[in-house]
């Protein structure tokens, strides 16, 4: 039942882009008198529909994709006046860029809804990157890096928060970062060269950062409820020991074999000190040492005015690209895995987690997808409409058309390889969710 409710979830998704993205090329189209015979949903046979006009709108039976098809779109067409090839190459420029800009517009439009309503920010999201704790052997550890240490520098990145941090650390699996760090009021050298990740094909250092630790919620009658512990308490230290994760603040809990915990917390402002007993329980098939407390890093909710939101929309769609470009370039290089990709299978139990866990989840991801498929489709491959601009982009440059079967072999290798692209992230999704899968 659950991966009906994903498929559901992922065609109303992948609906809304296909939609967004084609509108774009039809009304691009519309403004420069280019006739439109079809704009489908799918493709295929047509299953239902109406006419407008001189265009079809149509749902098609196979849902994974969408077109507009133009009068004099192909070469073969009759000779239209009204036809795309009879309209100046930078007007074709513009019809084709349309679909991609439309996603990108509804990926801010997104963010900027969201913000309005529900802004989420860690608490620490905007103080220095200070690490929390540093995982056992790992790339971190080997470059003699702390727990406390605030990265001054990472690579060409100047007081970087950790956003940029970890942008740095996922495309650089395997390639050295250099790192000034302050340490007990010195500066202080170091090299660390993340790990690929096996499990998603990106980089990891191995350090966390350091947060705010925020008790989320109390289970009625557990040791957190009885000494009068509440939802919203941070804490601050346990036995003595810094809380400045929370992993580090989990294993303080589950190492203490049921050991009185001296736990430091602040409220409103006020600072408090209580005693917990953790009990040994067993609630999700691992029996453990618990107080019964929900915990995590302190999250702030606020809501933004329009022109705020729509900044920070803005700036974290040009994040999002970033990562993304990144990405691309470490696959090229092999410095990341290609594993990293994710294809239909797994978007599709994205969507149907992002639905369960709630709308602002869910339209969350919408705007991520939206952003990925027009950065996607702007690639320079030939059949997606970054190879299509590509070729126009060189035709104005040579003020002159490509011949027809230069076209026409640059297509087919493009729909070669885009073929293998969708081999692949299949294969890698398949391989993610069946048992023994390296997700």
């Amino acid at each position: 039942m659950t991966a009906f409710s994903n498929f559901g979830w992922f065609l109303v998704l992948i609906g809304v882009m296909i939609v967004i993205h084609e509108l774009g090329h039809y009304w691009a189209a519309r403004f420069f008198d280019v006739r439109i015979d079809t704009f489908s949903i799918g493709f295929g046979p047509r299953l239902f529909g109406f006419k407008r006009g001189e265009t079809d709108f149509r749902i098609s039976l196979i849902p994974f994709g969408g077109y507009v098809r133009m009068a004099g779109e192909h070469p073969t067409d009759q000779p239209d006046p009204r036809g795309l090839l009879s309209k100046p190459r930078w007007q074709r420029l513009i019809v084709v860029f349309a679909g991609p800009a439309m996603n990108m517009v509804l990926a801010v439009a997104i963010l900027t809804g969201l913000y309005m309503t529900k802004y989420p920010k860690l608490a620490s999201a905007e103080s220095k990157a200070v690490i929390g704790a540093i995982v056992p052997d790992s790339p971190a550890a080997k470059a003699g890096l702390h727990e406390g240490d605030r990265i001054v520098q990472i690579d060409d990145e100047q007081d970087p928060d950790w956003e940029d941090v970890f942008l740095k650390e996922v495309s650089s699996a395997n390639r050295e970062l250099p790192l000034l760090v302050s340490r007990d009021g010195a500066l202080v050298r170091a090299v660390v060269t993340p790990n690929m990740d096996s499990t998603n094909g990106v980089g990891s250092a191995g350090w966390v950062p350091e947060t705010e630790v925020e008790i989320h919620g109390v289970e009625p009658g557990m040791e957190a409820e009885r000494k009068g512990l509440r939802k919203g308490d941070i804490i601050l230290s346990v036995n003595g020991q810094l809380a400045r994760t929370t992993p580090k603040v989990h294993e303080m809990i589950r190492s203490s074999e049921g050991k009185p915990l001296a736990v430091v917390y602040q409220r409103d402002g006020r600072t408090a000190q209580v005693t917990l007993e953790p009990a040994f329980k067993n609630t999700d098939g691992t029996p453990r040492w618990m107080i019964g407390a929900q915990i995590g890093p302190r999250i702030i909710y606020s809501k933004l005015g329009l022109v705020d939101a729509a900044k920070e929309s803005v700036s974290q769609n040009v994040k999002g690209a970033s990562l993304i470009f990144q990405f691309l370039r470490g696959i090229v290089e092999r410095r990341m895995s290609a594993k990293s990709l994710e294809g239909p299978i797994r978007i599709a139990q994205l969507s149907g987690e992002a639905a369960r866990e709630g709308a602002i989840t869910y339209i969350g991801l919408m705007a991520t997808v939206s952003l990925n498929l027009a950065l996607f489709n702007l690639l320079p491959i030939p059949i997606l409409d970054g190879g299509v601009i590509l070729l126009l982009l060189i035709e104005m440059l040579i003020r002159r058309d490509l011949s027809q079967p230069i076209k026409e072999t640059v297509f087919k290798l493009g729909f070669v390889f885009l073929m293998m692209v969708v081999v692949f992230v299949l294969y890698n999704d398949i391989s993610k969710v069946l048992p023994g899968g390296h997700g």
